[in-house]
């Protein structure tokens, strides 16, 4: 998911863009995210010719080693900018530190201060496959044999399963669009993976959307002859995710004899692995100062100075216009609406996930002010930390009680998440690869190619009518001029998710029309997906599902058994020869779906696994002894996303359960009947006696 650097006056004279459908990315990392990324890649550049020259040292000498010494490999380190492991026991324990979360999630775990943290490596759930052990992609080079066959290119495993596969769609029987959009933002809380950029010390890199070359920053996709998306190209833009510095665990010295042996590639992830609301309050000190209106007495968040919806705010602006985001094509000359701000950059991707965003910095205010209300001689600092921790729970409280049990279905669920029992200091909460990278893109397959936009009756909007989905992408202007939140809300609460089917896997809009702007022509989801799997080093089909207790299948008849549809199984073999070789992400996406939920079985035991880690070694969870008092559980379990909605926008008539499919009027409830919570529980002394520190 590339990002955009097209200047205004491209944008304003490219031909493409409003001619050619597409499915807009920015992958923006704010400045701390992007020093670590940078110096990440500069270490892994000076440690390869480190040992290069050690090797040329050592054929000269037969007295010398073959490998650096610990100082030449520390100072490395130490030039590199990385920072170097936090040590044990290392972490405050005042009485803010065992209140409230940090804003990085150090020290979270106070034996392992990095585990889960910002800017740290994704877990590895299984060891890495590079060709060369070390960070060659499966892929880099076409002479290797998988099994005795040759991998195929990514872009024809889409060509022929996803763009073949264009039957009806189907819309989902039981789920509403809100469960695929909430699915999106619960993505971006827990997990951003930067990209390699390319550095002053290293002019000699080239362009990634000009080069057909591997190279450290680029594995661009290569096509197959006549692909009619590349056109005259002989390959797609990729840009390689960047390393990660290694975090260890307090041990320095270990840590630097595991760099001089040599460590396989990992990818970082730029934000905080727990689902602690990073998406409203960003994942570093810089960007949280950023986002508050430090001129709040009730500690809110900046809004929108220029723009009002009916009265509620709008996002503010990104500061140093202009932007990648798109311009209203019938506004004044010079007019623009430019990029929102918020904790994630991803907020303007589309405007569904805007509306969400948005939602959840007015409920911020609105939270702030009430509490503030309740005890006025609370600080700035204390009205915003309680209610940064009443937000983050209600994240928590939506995504485990209302979402995830859809998407795994009852009995995997109960298997892989279960019941929660306490923090456990022991689990590593850190998002895996496998996750990121695979199994939590099995979203990608509901995205509709359509956005709903609907009026009061949740019919079709006569003044707004639903947008095509590339024409909702880096639109943030529309949310200013073309009715606000509230026609997009009703689209996401009154229409269908769509269902995955052997003939629909993912719409066209994303496969064939993909539009990145700072790259020529249209791109392709599916191979960026495949692609982006392998640039991460993810272990194949078969071996995840023997990491989650599942069966190896190995035959015809065996892959039958857990993707149902005979010509889908036989375009997948023809394409790899082997399961074992079929990429983790499409053999999960293939799976049939367990009862209930909106995964197969691999998925569901990676997502369920998953979410169990982000809340069980999470210290801050909502439910964990000395987080919040039993009367403020109580109140926290009333409230909904559906409360949410009503507090945060014109929508007066919403579903009680918002991901549930729902029909106006008669599954519709007025707003003045859906619960909401009683701060009284939070006021100074109403819980008194109850409340201990964790």
């Amino acid at each position: 998911m590339a990002p955009l650097h097209t200047t205004h006056r491209e944008r304003r004279e490219s031909p493409v863009q409003s001619a050619v459908p597409g499915f807009l990315f920015r992958r923006q990392a704010d400045p701390e995210m992007l020093e670590q990324s940078r110096a990440a890649q500069r270490l892994e550049w000076t440690l390869r010719d480190l040992k290069d020259r050690v090797k040329h040292r050592a054929t000269r000498d037969a007295k010398a080693s073959e490998f650096p010494t610990l100082k030449e490999v520390e100072l490395v380190m130490n030039l590199s900018g990385c920072h170097r492991p936090i040590p044990k026991n290392s972490c405050p324990t005042d009485r803010q530190s065992r209140k409230y979360r940090t804003i990085s999630g150090v020290c979270n775990n106070r034996d392992h201060p990095s585990w889960g943290t910002a800017n740290i490596a994704l877990a590895r759930w299984l060891p890495s496959e590079y060709e060369d052990a070390e960070q060659s992609p499966r892929g880099w080079s076409k002479s290797p044999l998988y099994r005795g066959f040759p991998l195929p290119l990514v872009r024809e495993v889409s060509n022929v399963v996803m763009r073949d596969s264009g039957g009806g769609l189907v819309e989902d029987e039981t789920y509403s669009q809100m469960l695929v959009d909430w699915g999106q933002y619960v993505a971006h809380d827990i997990a951003f993976t930067p990209q390699s950029a390319k550095q002053a010390a290293d002019p000699a890199q080239p362009d990634c959307s000009c080069t057909c070359e591997n190279t450290n920053l680029c594995f661009p996709i290569q096509v197959p002859p006549g692909d009619r998306l590349s056109g005259q190209r002989d390959c797609l833009p990729f840009v390689r995710s960047s390393p990660a510095c290694p975090s260890g665990d307090g041990d320095v010295t270990s840590l630097l004899l595991d760099l001089r042996a040599g460590l396989p590639r990992e990818q970082a992830n730029g934000f905080t692995s727990f689902l602690d609301a990073s998406t409203v309050y960003g994942s570093s000190s810089t960007l949280e100062l950023r986002l508050r209106d430090l001129s709040s007495r009730f500690g809110g968040l900046d809004v929108n100075a220029h723009f009002t919806d009916r009265g509620q705010a709008h996002l503010p602006f990104v500061p140093h216009p202009p932007h990648a985001c798109l311009s209203d094509p019938g506004g004044p000359p010079g007019e623009r609406g430019e990029c929102f701000l918020a904790g994630d950059s991803r907020v303007n991707e589309v405007l569904s996930l805007t509306a969400i965003h948005t939602l959840w910095v007015r409920e911020h205010n609105r939270l702030g002010n009430a509490l503030k209300s309740l005890n006025p001689h609370w600080s700035t600092e204390t009205t915003y930390q309680e209610t940064r921790k009443i937000i983050g729970a209600l994240h928590q409280i939506i995504t485990f009680r209302d979402y995830i049990p859809k998407v795994l279905g009852p009995e995997a669920f109960s298997q892989y998440v279960g019941t929660y029992r306490g923090y456990n200091s022991s689990v590593n909460p850190a998002v895996s690869n496998i996750f990121a990278t695979a199994a939590f893109r099995f979203g990608h397959a509901t995205v509709s190619a359509m956005l709903r936009r609907l009026n009061e009756s949740f019919q079709e909007h006569e003044l707004y009518p639903s947008l095509h989905l590339h024409q909702s992408f880096f639109s943030p202007w529309r949310l200013l001029r073309e009715g606000g939140l509230d026609p997009v809300l009703r689209g996401m609460l009154g229409k269908p998710a769509l269902a995955v089917t052997p003939d629909h896997l993912m719409t066209s809009e994303l496969t064939q029309r993909l539009l990145v702007l700072s790259a020529p022509g249209s791109l392709d989801l599916t191979a960026l997906n495949l692609q982006r799997g392998r640039d991460h080093g993810l272990a194949g089909y078969n071996d995840w599902r023997l990491f989650c207790g599942l069966e190896r299948v190995e035959t015809l008849a065996e892959i039958g058994s857990v993707i149902s549809d005979p010509a889908l199984v036989k375009k997948v073999m023809d394409l790899y020869g082997h399961p074992s070789n079929i990429d983790v992400w499409l053999g999960g996406l293939l799976e049939d779906h367990l009862p209930g939920g909106r995964t197969g079985p691999l998925f569901a035991c990676l997502i369920g696994k998953q979410m169990k880690a982000l809340r069980d070694g999470d210290r801050f969870w909502w439910e964990n002894n000395g987080v919040f008092t039993q009367a403020q559980k109580r109140e926290l379990q009333r409230h909904s996303l559906s409360r949410v909605i009503c507090d945060g926008s014109g929508v007066r008539e919403v579903p009680s359960d918002p991901f549930q499919k729902a029909r106006y009027p008669h599954d519709f409830l007025s707003c003045d009947n859906i619960p909401s919570m009683n701060l009284e529980a939070w006021r100074d002394g109403a819980s008194k006696g109850h409340t201990r520190f964790i």
